[in-house]
Parts: C-alpha cells; sequence; structure tokens
C-alpha cells in the first residue's frame, strides 16, 4: 500500500481537477456498462442497495454534506421507485448498526440525520461480511460505501471485497479526502468486487450527489431508470448504453 502523504497545495490545482474529472467520468464509464448488464439480465426484481458509512469523528466536519448528498440520493430513489436501501453505519468503540430493509427511501434520509459521529477506527469489514450475508438471503444489486480512511488489514478487506464481485454483488466506493493509502485500498475494492471508485469532497459536492443518484437508478432499474434524471450525468450514461 502506498505511503500516506499529507495533502499539498497542489491537490488544489487545474491539474489535480483535470485528475478528479477523468476519475469521475471513468466511474460513469463504469455504472453505464453495469447499467446495461443489469438491464439484459432484468426479470422485474425489485433491486436492494446497502448505504455505508463511516461515521467515526474524523468525518464529522463534512458530515452535514454528506447527509445532504444522500439525502438526494433517496430522492432519487423514491421518483424512480423499484428499490429497496438498507443503512448501515460504524463509530466508535466497535459499534456497527444496520436498519431493516425499506422501500420509503426517504425514512433512511431521516434516520441518518439523528447519527452523529464518534471517536473509532474503521470497520469496514463488518460492512462486507454484512454485504455478503445479506446478499446470501437474497440478491444485492450495488453496495455504497462512503469513508475516508482504512485502519484495517487492507489483504483481508481485498479478500471480502473479491468474494463480493464473485457474487455479483459491485461496491462503489467514494473516498472524502486525499489519503493516499485510502486511495489505493478503495481502488482496489472497487476493481476487485468489479465496482467503482470516485473521490468526495466538498470542491465535488454536486459531482458526488450526480454519482449517488446515477448508482441508485442503475440499483433499481438500469437505463430506463437513468432516462428518469434528466441530469447531466445521467445523459452521460446513457450514451455509454448506446
Amino acid at each position: 500500500m502506498a505511503d500516506k502523504t499529507p495533502t499539498r497545495k497542489s491537490d488544489t490545482t487545474p491539474a489535480s481537477e483535470n485528475t478528479r474529472s477523468a476519475e469521475i467520468a471513468d466511474f460513469v464509464a463504469k455504472v453505464g456498462a453495469m447499467a446495461a448488464t443489469r438491464e439484459a439480465g432484468a426479470s422485474g426484481e425489485r433491486g436492494r442497495l446497502l448505504f455505508a458509512l463511516d461515521a467515526t469523528m474524523s468525518r464529522q466536519p463534512t458530515w452535514d454534506l454528506a447527509c445532504q448528498l444522500q439525502a438526494e440520493m433517496f430522492e432519487t430513489v423514491a421518483r424512480t421507485g423499484g428499490l429497496d436501501v438498507q443503512l448501515i453505519y460504524f463509530r466508535g468503540f466497535g459499534e456497527c448498526r444496520a436498519s431493516r430493509w425499506v422501500s420509503d427511501a426517504r425514512a433512511l434520509a431521516q434516520l441518518m440525520t439523528g447519527i452523529d459521529c464518534r471517536g473509532g477506527h474503521t470497520q469496514i469489514s463488518k460492512v462486507f461480511s454484512h454485504a455478503r450475508a445479506e446478499h446470501n438471503k437474497t440478491r444485492i444489486n450495488a453496495v455504497v460505501y462512503v469513508g475516508d480512511a482504512m485502519e484495517e488489514d487492507v489483504d483481508k478487506l481485498a479478500q471480502k471485497a473479491g468474494e463480493l464481485g464473485l457474487l455479483g454483488c459491485p461496491i462503489f466506493l467514494f473516498q472524502e479526502g486525499h489519503d493516499g493509502a485510502t486511495q489505493t485500498a478503495f481502488k482496489e475494492f472497487a476493481r476487485l468486487s468489479k465496482g467503482a471508485y470516485a473521490r468526495f469532497d466538498a470542491g465535488a459536492a454536486a459531482e458526488l450527489a450526480a454519482l449517488l443518484r446515477a448508482v441508485a437508478a442503475y440499483a433499481s432499474g438500469g437505463r430506463a431508470a437513468l432516462k428518469l434524471q434528466g441530469s447531466g450525468t445521467a445523459r452521460l450514461l446513457l450514451e455509454q448504453l448506446s
């Protein structure tokens, strides 16, 4: 894994912005390809999306922004329909909680507003294990994970991510911040699970919101659901499907 490096001023230069745009374009292309595959094999079943959050103390500064973005994604879910969502989050000393599966995604948006961040280490392993257990009960079409750190054994997590990929359960990982080690790990988890990776920071809030809506549309209905969004990201996805 790459060494952790501090954020430099050059991280906010035009070159860095171009890199982020390239990452987002790559993310959109991957989601578009998976949406096409899902549509080809769809049999009318409801989609299921597991939304996982790191709620440790380091996320507190941007937690309100994350709540807003997640709420926007769930609004899209409510409009497109056909999607059940479960929220799982970890924080504090070994605390990891999952909600029930709900079809009214607005209820989860309200639930998240009641969560406060608490100090503790990451528990991504529990998230991946939970995803596999739930997938074995009833297929999960996508896992979304939002976090800023990775403090666990990367090889063990990579193994679990690969197992989810073999089961057809892609992980969409959104990284907040610029930690190099976390980026390396998240990209590897995305690759192994046949998912995708994108960076998340305050400067890319609108882009992240669009990407979250795209993932929700992918999980709920593929191309037909993407058409209902009408956003630039959705149009780009549709171009990838043509």
